[in-house]
């Protein structure tokens, strides 16, 4: 998991300018093993951003190489950067963003751009939205040229049998398990301003969004408007 990924550690085209690369799955908390994705989008002056680099293999970084050159490493919530400092010192001229809840907790990621709302290289092509929550603050991304939304952890889906014995009681009560990817609950749980995670919501919903990526499930290609419309719906309950 995730097919769409395959061959591990190997760029595959998602759409236009837009690529997503496997990587190794990690062990989290409670010995949660989680797949990894990382995705290359190529900006309009040619160069890479590389949203929530994977673990750097040979293989992996030489086919980034093919695609341009990499100027932009993006930690793109405060949970996924364990190997955005090997890409920096394999790439040292490329920008680390990050966000500043994220530097202020984890010094050993490289300094670099603070990740924010307001105007960033990619501007015109790549627009953002912040969500707040106790577990971890989020940048969800959209791609224009490719109409893509791009989540970290917010929205979640695994294989039935991805987890083995009690972990696979509780991902399912955490709705990590199921036919389309959902908002856990606990992140549902953990936003402490519901308001502003509307307000927050109602800017991607507003999007033309095309197709759906994110770190921890299967893309969502088609109906990705009605879709998020129904997997943040319960915000408004």
């Amino acid at each position: 998991m995730p097919s769409h990924d395959a061959p591990a550690g190997l760029p595959v085209p998602f759409g236009p300018e837009i690529w997503t690369v496997a990587g190794p799955p990690i062990t989290g908390m409670l010995r949660f093993v989680y797949p990894t994705r990382m995705i290359v989008i190529r900006l309009g002056d040619g160069g890479l951003l590389l949203w929530s680099p994977v673990a750097l293999t040979e293989a992996g970084a030489a086919g980034v190489a093919t695609l341009g050159p990499v100027r932009h490493l993006v930690a793109p919530n405060t949970l996924h950067y364990s190997f955005i400092a090997d890409w920096h010192r394999r790439y040292p001229a490329a920008l680390v963003h990050a966000l500043p809840r994220l530097r202020a907790d984890r010094p050993e990621v490289p300094q670099g751009p603070t990740l924010d709302e307001a105007s960033q290289p990619w501007a015109g092509e790549i627009d953002q939205v912040l969500m707040r929550t106790r577990i971890a603050d989020e940048m969800v991304f959209f791609h224009r040229t490719s109409g893509t939304a791009i989540f970290t952890d917010l929205l979640q889906n695994f294989p039935t049998d991805w987890f083995p014995g009690w972990r696979r009681i509780v991902a399912r009560f955490d709705l990590m398990l199921g036919d389309e990817p959902r908002v856990p609950r606990k992140f549902r749980l953990a936003i402490t301003d519901r308001g502003a995670a509307r307000t927050a919501i109602g800017r991607v919903l507003s999007w033309p969004v095309e197709r759906v990526l994110m770190a921890h499930g299967e893309p969502v290609t088609t109906g990705a408007a009605e879709y998020l419309r129904r997997a943040f719906a319960w915000l408004n309950g």
